[in-house]
């Protein structure tokens, strides 16, 4: 993963962070970190960075668990990974593997428990990335 530079007006176009104002999307800039990712590289892994929360910017990426694989782009529920309520779960182990050229944002437990708290309007997708995550849980 290389790190990359995050603008403002492509993130408001991203599905997950279109309903914000530019003073939230500034804040979710200033607190957090893009990275470009080639495709097939690891993003991250219940071993390596699940305690982080993984949001898909561009591009695609996979779940994987199982043998099996679950691809996402930026408007699907698995366009989000890691972070303290996936991780509640308890999943068998999973990986994150891009699976084209993407950029990812990288974002610490408490930098989004604060999102939340300011009322940044991330709980949609996050309910919807659960729904997918507890169909994995099964």
């Amino acid at each position: 993963m290389t790190a990359s530079v995050t603008y403002l007006n492509l993130l408001a176009k991203t599905p997950m962070f279109r309903d914000m104002s530019r003073e939230q999307l500034q804040w979710v800039i200033d607190h957090s970190r893009e990275w470009a990712v080639a495709p097939g590289a690891l993003v991250a892994s219940s071993e390596r960075g699940a305690d982080r929360f993984w949001t898909l910017l561009d591009g695609g990426w996979q779940v994987e668990q199982g043998g099996k694989a679950y691809p996402a782009g930026h408007a699907d529920p698995a366009k989000w990974y890691g972070g303290r309520d996936m991780l509640a779960l308890g999943l068998a182990p999973t990986r994150l593997v891009a699976t084209k050229r993407s950029y990812v944002m990288e974002i610490e437990q408490a930098a989004l428990d604060e999102m939340l708290r300011r009322g940044i309007p991330l709980a949609p997708h996050l309910r919807a990335g659960l729904d997918f995550y507890r169909k994995l849980a099964r």
